[in-house]
């Protein structure tokens, strides 16, 4: 597989509040690994949060005995909620911060992904499709039917979200097992690109970029074209025959 990841400040934002692992190479037991968290709390609570997160999540894959990704995710999750929870009671710099978090890891032409937050996962097979459902108060109102996808990505509260890693003591994510196929395209990102752009636009990028790496690029500068309002994180990944022939074989 080939994979690629950008994060950027964007246009209004004065510090960088995501933070990205991005490795095609085995961690633990997982054959690769791609996290976006998008952290949120007052001065630099966020950018910890976000910071903390990650290597929590990492070090725990790595060192992990379980066997099964959903397991091991799992403890991942659950180790790092932890440590940013009790360091956002310790230390006064770091009360009320927490994280968004979405991450996948392929192995044998399976997806297997898991998420917290609005930060989002998306598949690209022929059309886009958004995998990950949003824990935020927008995403609830579109469910129900309430407003269109078009009117939450311009909604006033459209950036509360209900659920968030390091906020409670204990957390629980919402996890995805996908097969997958030759040519698709896995997106993860942080709001900062998914409320700057919409699906077709996203879609349109994907499409017609000469390679993964143009179209990150573009994805973030359109994001920051349309206001840059937010930080914003992008990691897109491309399966290749490899990918998929080791699982059918």
């Amino acid at each position: 597989m080939k994979a690629y990841a950008k994060t950027d400040v964007g246009k209004k934002r004065t510090m960088n509040q995501d933070f990205l692992f991005c490795s095609t190479e085995a961690v633990g037991s997982f054959q690769n690994l791609f996290i976006v968290a998008d952290g949120m709390g007052g001065h630099k609570a966020g950018d910890h949060a976000s910071k903390l997160c990650v290597e929590e999540v990492v070090k725990t894959i790595r060192d992990s005995e379980h066997k099964t990704p959903i397991t091991i995710y799992t403890q991942a999750v659950d180790t790092a909620n932890s440590r940013v929870y009790e360091e956002a009671e310790e230390y006064i710099e770091y009360e009320g911060m927490g994280t968004t978090f979405v991450s996948c890891t392929i192995d044998r032409g399976t997806m297997y992904a898991a998420n917290i937050g609005d930060s989002r996962l998306y598949l690209l097979r022929g059309h886009i499709e958004q995998i990950t459902e949003d824990h935020s108060l927008v995403y609830e109102l579109v469910k129900n039917g309430r407003i269109t996808e078009s009117e939450a990505r311009f909604h006033p509260q459209k950036n509360i979200i209900t659920r968030a890693l390091g906020t409670d003591e204990e957390v629980s994510a919402d996890y995805y097992e996908k097969k997958l196929e030759v040519g698709d395209i896995v997106l993860l990102c942080s709001d900062g690109l998914s409320n700057m752009l919409d699906n077709e636009e996203m879609e349109y990028v994907l499409k017609h970029s000469k390679n993964i790496e143009a179209a990150t690029e573009t994805l973030v500068d359109k994001a920051n074209k349309n206001g840059g309002e937010d930080n914003i994180s992008v990691i897109v990944i491309k399966i290749e025959n490899e990918d998929i022939s080791d699982f059918e074989g």
